[in-house]
């Protein structure tokens, strides 16, 4: 259980990986007017929450063999079909849900420094 969990944390975590990258080259590009971008940073990164919160919805109904972690899990790590789409899709939701935990909790850092610089007057 603890090699799929690995796995499925990995796969989530690529995946936020890149979208973490253009949120950052999108904060990036707004460097200049530093409000603006916190401001996008912190709409993104809640964007990229409610995303997974729907990825970990649908985890319950999608059929296993056609998720990413199913084909990096190693066929003798692989749990046995009568079991495989209750397991893989329980642990693909908590791993969804934990990693939109902590990007709503990124856009509320974000959120909060764009009014700490509106306060500021930048």
């Amino acid at each position: 259980m603890e090699d799929i969990r690995r796995v499925a944390y990995e796969t989530v975590m690529r995946a936020c990986g890149f979208g973490s990258l253009a949120i950052f080259c999108v904060m990036i590009g707004l460097s200049f007017l530093p409000r603006s971008a916190f401001q996008a940073g912190g709409f993104l990164s809640l964007v990229m929450a409610l995303v997974l919160v729907v990825k970990a919805h649908e985890a319950k109904t999608k059929d296993h063999r056609r998720m990413e972690m199913w084909l990096y899990l190693p066929k003798e790590l692989r749990p046995p079909q009568a079991h495989a789409q209750r397991t893989i899709s329980i642990v693909m939701r908590e791993t969804y849900l934990t990693f939109a935990r902590s990007s709503a909790l990124i856009s509320i850092i974000m959120w909060t420094a764009a009014l700490l610089f509106s306060l500021l007057g930048l």
